[in-house]
């Protein structure tokens, strides 16, 4: 029996029809418990009923899955749902648990890849994804190298840091070393506003990202010319 198409908002007695294919026993009082339970939370419409949209759709596979294939109580399932509200990936490993992602990198460094995503690892969870130990990542917070967030989580760019120092640190490199890197990007931050400043907001969002992406391929020529014809 094919799957209902997701691409518009399902009723419920849609959602219950698509996943008894995999879930025979499922059952719409079933669906319902886990949303008291805070587990799903479907639009609503004007008059009341429930929109189900391709996400709570998948959010619900994986709560049945985890049910029947781990047998974890309701606490587990939403501490698994949590880590993947917060992009940790992916949803089911061999133990079923969402784990911290591998750290992107920048192609040869040419432009900023974006403000972070929608990535929050907590500090354990961003020691685990970059091999590092916690101490290092309570190393670079004291030196201003990384930042949490306002409930302590850190995003993907604190991950591309914490992976970058802890690869440094193979080489003598320790994080007392890094903080001229602060220093640096403080500076250059500042000229980054200072050459937007007086523009639109909408304006400068572009202008500020054309003037990084500069700063970025100027400070990568000047390094590898720096290092040319070094043996």
């Amino acid at each position: 029996m094919p799957r209902p198409s997701v691409d518009r908002p399902l009723t419920i007695g849609a959602v219950l029809k698509g996943l008894r294919e995999e879930f025979p026993d499922v059952s719409i009082s079933k669906i319902r418990f886990l949303e008291s339970e805070g587990l799903i939370s479907p639009d609503r419409s004007p008059s009341g009923y429930r929109h189900y949209r391709p996400g709570d759709v998948e959010r619900l596979r994986y709560i049945l899955r985890a049910q029947r294939e781990h047998f974890w109580p309701l606490k587990v399932i939403r501490e698994a749902l949590d880590a993947l509200d917060r992009g940790l990936t992916p949803p089911m490993q061999e133990s079923g648990r969402p784990g911290p992602p591998q750290p992107t990198t920048d192609p040869d460094l040419a432009e900023p890849a974006g403000t972070g995503g929608r990535l929050r690892l907590t500090a354990p969870e961003l020691a685990k994804a970059a091999a590092i130990d916690t101490s290092l990542v309570d190393t670079m917070v004291g030196f201003g190298m990384l930042t949490p967030d306002e409930t302590g989580h850190f995003d993907e760019l604190a991950l591309r840091a914490a992976h970058a120092a802890g690869a440094l640190s193979a080489y003598g490199i320790e994080a007392r070393h890094l903080r001229m890197f602060r220093t640096a990007v403080d500076r250059e931050v500042g000229l980054v506003e200072q050459a937007v400043a007086g523009r639109s907001s909408k304006d400068a969002a572009a202008e500020r990202a054309a003037v990084a992406r500069l700063c970025l391929q100027l400070h990568a020529a000047l390094l590898k010319a720096g290092l040319r014809g070094t043996p």
